[in-house]
């Protein structure tokens, strides 16, 4: 089989071209493919979508490992060469916004599994998008910008640490793959990567109201530089006597910052903020 980097420039020989638009760039590097594989764990039973496939370099190092799986790209000519490139698999082709993909039409009740090198300018939406359907998804091997990865990573305490850390931390545990350098795509992106596993699963012990809970946290993270007594009363319109009150009864001081707080705090407070007005 060609390399990666033999079998794009041939592609790009022909034709081929990165859309900047779509913030499309081809991984050149068989060492990252062969860690992305790997990391995924794939079971030849399991039904596995790839996100934004482009020229389809991990898409056929993909297709082997599974019986079945579809290749999700907005680009109509990408649709075209993978059409051409990859014949003899069993691979869906699916010309669609990401965003507006359900998982479930493609494969029904079944646990499948996500791989994608994600477009960064749309990242943490198709993140929560997919998350959303942890129903029929039991996890994700995914591509990201490293500063979202290390934000989706983040511990309480760190200053990375923030609304998008909690939101996917509740929903699937996150492990760190690897890092990738600009040098391993082309053409070459500005920024570095990572790869992250996720694992979806429930969060253990998380018992709270997720539209509340979702409230009180992006309240809690709407002023960072302020005291969390400060942020709540602004994001949550509530008199500081009040959020002072309440946060004294559920045992957390005002004069902490957001992220400090551990997910089972940020549980704790959407307790006692249940219901508050807005």
């Amino acid at each position: 089989m060609e390399s990666a980097a033999e079998y794009i420039q041939r592609l790009i020989k022909s034709g081929s071209r990165a859309r900047k638009s779509l913030g499309q760039v081809f991984l050149i590097s068989d060492q990252v493919i062969e860690g992305i594989v790997s990391a995924s764990m794939l079971k030849a039973d399991t039904p596995l979508v790839e996100i934004g496939p482009g020229l389809g370099v991990l898409t056929r190092a993909l297709a082997p490992m599974v019986a079945k799986m579809w290749a999700v790209e907005l680009d109509h000519q990408k649709i075209e060469t993978l059409k051409r490139e990859l014949q003899g698999f069993a691979i869906d082709f699916v010309n669609k916004d990401a965003l507006k993909l359900n998982l479930k039409e493609l494969w029904g009740d079944k646990k499948g599994y996500l791989v994608g090198n994600l477009p960064y300018y749309i990242t943490s939406p198709l993140i929560m998008h997919f998350l959303e359907q942890e129903d029929v998804l039991s996890g994700m091997t995914i591509m990201v910008q490293k500063e979202v990865a290390d934000r989706i990573a983040a511990p309480p305490g760190s200053k990375t640490y923030g609304v998008l850390s909690v939101a996917v931390q509740i929903s699937a545990q996150v492990t760190k793959v690897m890092d990738v350098m600009p040098s391993n795509f082309w053409p070459a992106p500005k920024v570095t990567s990572s790869v992250l596993r996720l694992d979806l699963r429930p969060y253990p012990g998380f018992e709270a109201d997720k539209k509340e809970f979702f409230r009180v946290l992006k309240a809690a993270f709407g002023q960072r530089r302020k005291t969390l007594g400060n942020s709540l009363a602004a994001g949550l319109a509530l008199s500081k006597e009040d959020v002072i009150k309440r946060m004294r009864d559920a045992g957390i001081s005002e004069g902490r910052r957001a992220e400090s707080l551990s997910i089972e705090e940020f549980q704790v407070l959407t307790k006692v903020f249940a219901h508050s007005s807005f």
